[in-house]
């Protein structure tokens, strides 16, 4: 990949202010040290649809990676749906301009009628300069998608054929195809369908969070899928109990129970010049529900043993605080809230993270 110099500008809409020193050109010896964002941390902002007159929805791709840039991140990771050349070209180019990082998201081909869209996406964002494409197999969560275990199978039968469509695609344009852990797999099944499509251009966009709620170890998770990470979605954790399980929500980073050092630590150990992006998600508290029937469809491999232990550790990882539930706010409050979530996080991974 190209280096280039990077001096992280002060944000000229107030939103972070932090004293940069100047560092040496990039190499290819150089690890990666940029911190990014994922288009998720602006989830309301984005796909909210609040009105607010203080905090306008981002309507485009550009209108974020200006707001992302002057907030002082070093890097983003956008849909590229609806793309065209031209507007990938202007990508391309404000995005060198910032001298950011770009990486895209992109929706798996469904079946063979909508591999042509796939391809389009894959292309267009290739001029765009973008090198790694987060995908998932699941839009939804997996305990609240599926009712029962032949639902589930089916739905990995279809996840494994739309990434047979997608890798020859990604494969031929020379574009990575990062698979995230999106509340659908577990580690065992995520592993088994990568080694079944066995390609250098299918591996994982890793997220250090989200296989809590199936309940599994996040550092299990990231010592198991990090020898086929691409690039990382960094998050931090909190969780509480209630009368049917569990709440699980992000929080900002240095704030929840994941020891994010050493989670930093193992995959850079596996690929030390992989990206991270912030993935800070503004939204109320998930529900886990999995002391239910229902939660159970589709798991058959979990021991009562195992689910013992796990809920022992949420015991003793919960929350001293109630987790904020943002639901009842004003609109403005709600983005003002996310933006300083997304600011207190790239502080911290500034500050004690060690990125620039």
């Amino acid at each position: 990949m190209k280096r280039r110099s990077f001096i992280k500008k002060s944000s000229s809409a107030g939103l972070l202010t932090l004293s940069i020193p100047a560092i040496p050109s990039f190499s290819p010896l150089v690890a990666e040290m940029r911190f990014g964002i994922a288009e998720a941390s602006y989830v309301q902002r984005r796909y909210g649809k609040l009105d607010s007159k203080i905090y306008p929805p981002f309507t485009d791709s550009l209108q974020m990676i200006e707001h992302c840039s002057s907030a002082g991140f070093g890097g983003v990771q956008f849909s590229v749906k609806g793309w065209d050349a031209e507007y990938a070209k202007k990508v391309k180019n404000r995005v060198e301009e910032l001298e950011l990082f770009l990486e895209g998201q992109i929706r798996l081909p469904k079946d063979d009628s909508d591999l042509q869209r796939f391809t389009a996406e894959v292309s267009v964002a290739k001029e765009a300069g973008v090198d790694i494409l987060r995908t998932a197999c699941l839009s939804g969560r997996r305990y609240e998608t599926f009712d029962t275990m032949g639902a589930f199978q089916e739905f990995r039968t279809k996840s494994i054929n739309s990434l047979k469509l997608a890798e020859p695609v990604v494969r031929k344009l020379g574009v990575k195809l990062a698979v995230e852990n999106h509340k659908d797999w577990r580690i065992t099944e995520m592993i088994e369908i990568l080694k079944l499509i066995d390609s250098e251009w299918v591996g994982v966009n890793l997220d250090t969070g989200n296989n809590i709620s199936l309940l599994e170890d996040p550092m299990e998770v990231v010592e198991a899928l990090a020898p086929y990470a691409f690039t990382v979605h960094l998050k931090d954790m909190a969780v509480t109990e209630y009368e049917d399980g569990f709440l699980l929500a992000e929080i900002n980073l240095g704030q929840g129970f994941l020891d994010l050092d050493k989670m930093i630590t193992v995959i850079k150990n596996h690929n030390p010049d992989i990206r991270f992006n912030l993935e800070m998600i503004t939204r109320d508290p998930l529900k886990i529900p999995c002391l239910t029937k229902g939660y159970w469809a589709t798991f058959d491999e979990i021991s009562a043993s195992e689910l013992a232990g796990f809920l022992y550790k949420i015991k003793k990882q919960k929350s001293s605080s109630p987790l904020t539930v943002i639901s009842k706010n004003s609109a403005d409050d709600r983005l003002a809230l996310e933006i300083e979530n997304n600011k207190a996080s790239l502080k911290y991974a500034r500050q004690r993270l060690g990125f620039i």
